[in-house]
């Protein structure tokens, strides 16, 4: 056999996803996501590894921005060939490439005048990585994926997507390669979902693999349960209600603002909450619900019996969807306590950071965390508690009680992680331990490796295997 993979993206690091395979004269990528780490960020603008125009096509997991950021990138460096994904991920997937490119188009100007007004020089150039033409013409790449259903991507290999149960329309992929008889499989898990999650259905399990790439984002430490979430929002809400502040929540757009209005939906219904204004001040997040209404053949059987019965499992009376640059700016003249829903959900862009300078420094308000934060994005500043943090090119005092629930994690954790692996009736080949920081990484390498005595290992960035 002669199959080539390299390790592009999130290999000891989270963010930035990208797997180049080739084999049988045909160049795939699975995944090209972005780089949300501020030490990584410089990957983003550098040429790809391979020329882009000599990739015959990407086979995309999911539409998390650091799995599917860079495409347009991609495209405007020449790449003409097909995108793979499920319907559901196309759909989002663009709506989530464009955004991005609108805000790095608007970022780009601000901090230029910022600079020059502070007479800074720019680390990055003064244009955006890519702008919302180039996110246009990725999405006509776009072909649809099927999930359980063999695709042929031709000379000899096939691709099959399954539920991976971590966000709306997300997949894991097998590859299979036949050459001269001979056959090897495989897989990308994507980002592993949790079993029993609001709205998703449970991630899909397989029986066989030669080749298993495996993610560890939380590949180090146990969730907390499902189960506990309402009793930890109701508390939260409550008490800073009580204390007369906001609970302001960095959310991302696609899947934890649908699961966050899900439970507020419940909580309402059960009086277990007052009935504060509740704000979802992001577009993107509103566009992406929309594409939820769109695919109910995607839920889950116990959110189908609630959407058959007539209540919408995201939608509530009191509830704002804020579309525009001025519904989104009335927001800190709303008296009283408020719910505010903002992207981004790493705090690294778009309207939660204004939100977050109008109550960083209110100790009657409340900042939620209900997802991951990558190491050394702004979210995980916050979440360390630090005494200041920098917003808009100014220090500000951290006075808000700062909160995490990690019950809300789409990602699995260790133990769900091993038990979705174990699936597999006959030992891979060989396991890849990726997208997890170098520490969760290591230490899933050494728990799967003790569990199951298979040969798993922890790739570098840039790194080529030949697989036998």
């Amino acid at each position: 056999m002669d199959i080539k993979l390299n390790f592009f993206g999130a290999a000891k690091n989270v963010t930035g996803s990208c797997y180049f395979l080739e084999a049988n004269g045909v160049r795939l990528l699975v995944d090209c996501g972005l780089y949300q780490e501020r030490d990584l960020k410089p990957r983003n603008w550098a040429d790809f590894p391979v020329p882009a125009e000599t990739i015959d096509a990407v086979l995309l997991t999911h539409a998390h921005l650091d799995h599917c950021g860079r495409l347009p990138k991609l495209v405007k460096e020449g790449f003409r060939g097909k995108i793979y994904a499920t319907p559901a991920t196309a759909e989002i997937s663009t709506i989530i490439m464009l955004d991005s490119a609108h805000i790095q188009e608007e970022d780009i100007k601000h901090k230029k005048r910022r600079h020059e007004r502070s007479g800074k020089k720019s680390p990055f150039p003064y244009e955006p990585l890519y702008t919302m033409e180039d996110a246009e013409k990725t999405r006509s790449l776009f072909h649809s994926a099927r999930y359980n259903t063999n695709i042929d991507i031709g000379s000899g290999i096939t691709a099959e997507f399954r539920e991976a149960g971590h966000v709306f329309g997300s997949s894991m992929i097998r590859l299979t390669v036949n050459q001269a008889g001979e056959k090897r499989t495989i897989l990308f898990s994507g980002d592993v979902g949790r079993r029993d999650l609001p709205i998703m259905r449970d991630p899909a399990q397989f029986e066989q693999a030669d080749y298993v790439l495996i993610e560890s984002t939380y590949g180090d430490r146990i969730h907390g349960q499902v189960a506990d979430i309402p009793g930890e929002l109701e508390r939260i809400i409550n008490e800073t209600q009580q204390a007369g502040g906001n609970i302001v929540i960095p959310s991302f757009a696609l899947e934890r603002t649908q699961e966050l209005l899900y439970h507020l939906n419940n909580l309402l219904n059960e009086d277990r909450i007052p009935h504060l204004q509740t704000f979802v001040d992001s577009p993107m997040a509103i566009r992406v619900t929309d594409v939820f209404k769109k695919h109910p053949e995607l839920f889950d059987e116990e959110t189908m019996a609630q959407v058959n019965a007539g209540d919408q499992p995201c939608d509530f009376p009191g509830l704002t969807m804020s579309r525009t640059v001025d519904q989104s700016k009335a927001i800190k003249d709303v008296k009283g306590s408020a719910i505010i829903i903002a992207g981004s959900g790493m705090c690294t862009g778009g309207r939660i950071k204004h939100h977050l300078k109008s109550n960083i420094d209110r100790p009657e308000s409340t900042i939620l965390f209900v997802g991951y934060q990558a190491f050394g994005t702004l979210g995980r500043v916050i979440l360390e508690k630090p005494e200041t943090v920098r917003l808009f090119g100014e220090d500000y005092p951290v006075k808000a009680r700062i909160e995490k629930i990690s019950g809300f994690s789409a990602h699995a954790d260790q133990n769900e992680l091993h038990q979705w692996i174990s699936s597999l009736k006959t030992p891979p080949r060989k396991v890849f331990i990726t997208h997890g920081e170098e520490s969760q990484a290591t230490a899933f390498q050494k728990f799967l490796s003790g569990k199951t005595g298979w040969n798993c290992t922890v790739p570098d960035y840039g790194q080529e295997v030949l697989l036998d």
